[in-house]
């Protein structure tokens, strides 16, 4: 109920496209895609990597192609900022290999996103997941091949501890679930050069409280710390408040914030139940950067890609699918 999650790319047209943009590895500004001149942004204050071939670089082209400059523009400011990669269920592996080659490449970070628990999203807009545990782990271990020694960053499973604590996931997949947490923080935390940050909820659910004890049982002791506003609107102020009380009661763990959509805070009209699915009049937040307003807070990352569907809601398409006119709204604020 917070939110869609969007799909990862294949990882064959993104091998195909790096081979063709040449990615360079020293160059602080990177090489591009050759139709729209994305680069990289600077490494110092955003280490993450920037998809030269993403959605949002492809609707640029075709824009320019059309005449449509302004609006190309506007679309621009979601391209040229690193959006993370979320891994769908086939071809895991391939897929995260792909990405983290192409940032490896760039001298960046990939940033990916594994949202495939079992009984994910309560039978909401983005429901599936893994058919059941070994095929979990089975998706989980095909990362975590792909991964290898390259850099990445991985948001794990939105929602799915929060839906543990919500009452949505029946009790009989729990101890399942915390498990399959558990384990994929542990193998993924194995790698060289992999962080995990597992998903702890948004400010505007509840209190942190009803959350700390689940996440130390998914075991967030051994993850590098949290993210919070996955997919969701709630300001970037309240979210660090939010993450500064949960922090306290676990370690001070430290978190990431979701910016991509929270510009204008979240929707305040409507049906309640449905005011984070494509909500009217919201804009792009704070792009991403280490460089942010607390110690505690290791970045601003946009990891829903903004432009894609929260789900069948409002006039959109389904969950994940590139919505243009919701983009160019995003985009001019």
């Amino acid at each position: 109920m917070y939110g869609n999650k969007g799909v990862g790319a294949s990882a064959v047209v993104l091998g195909a496209a790096l081979l063709m943009t040449g990615c360079s590895s020293s160059d602080d500004k990177g090489s591009g895609d050759a139709g729209a001149g994305i680069t990289q942004q600077p490494k110092g204050a955003d280490p993450f990597w920037v998809n030269p071939d993403g959605t949002a670089a492809r609707q640029v082209v075709a824009l320019e192609k059309d005449g449509k400059k302004a609006e190309a523009d506007h679309i621009r400011r979601i391209a040229e900022q690193p959006v993370a990669e979320w891994i769908s269920p086939e071809n895991p592996e391939e897929q995260a290999r792909g990405f983290t080659e192409g940032a490896e490449a760039a001298d960046r970070t990939a940033l990916l996103v594994l949202y495939n628990i079992p009984h994910r999203d309560c039978d909401q807009y983005s429901r599936g997941g893994a058919a059941d545990g070994d095929a979990y782990r089975d998706f989980v271990d095909g990362v975590a091949k792909g991964i290898g020694d390259r850099a990445a960053t991985v948001i794990l499973e939105p929602d799915a501890v929060l839906h543990l604590v919500d009452g949505c996931t029946p009790d009989e997949f729990h101890e399942e679930r915390y498990d399959l947490l558990k384990g994929a923080i542990a193998q993924l935390k194995g790698l060289k050069n992999t962080k995990v940050y597992l998903d702890a909820g948004n400010a505007g659910w509840g209190e942190p409280d009803q959350i700390h004890e689940p996440l130390k049982r998914a075991g967030i002791d051994q993850a590098d710390g949290f993210s919070v506003n996955v997919s969701n609107y709630y300001s970037t102020d309240d979210s660090i408040a939010y993450g500064k009380r949960l922090s306290a009661r676990i370690g001070d763990k430290h978190f990431v914030i979701d910016t991509s959509r929270n510009g204008n805070g979240p929707y305040t009209d409507g049906n309640p139940d449905e005011r984070w699915c494509n909500p009217p009049g919201r804009a792009l937040g704070e792009t991403p950067t280490t460089k942010t307003a607390d110690p505690l807070v290791d970045a601003y990352l946009w990891v829903k890609r903004p432009g894609e569907s929260d789900g069948e809601c409002k006039g959109g398409p389904k969950a994940g699918d590139w919505w243009p006119q919701y983009a160019l709204k995003l985009a001019q604020g």
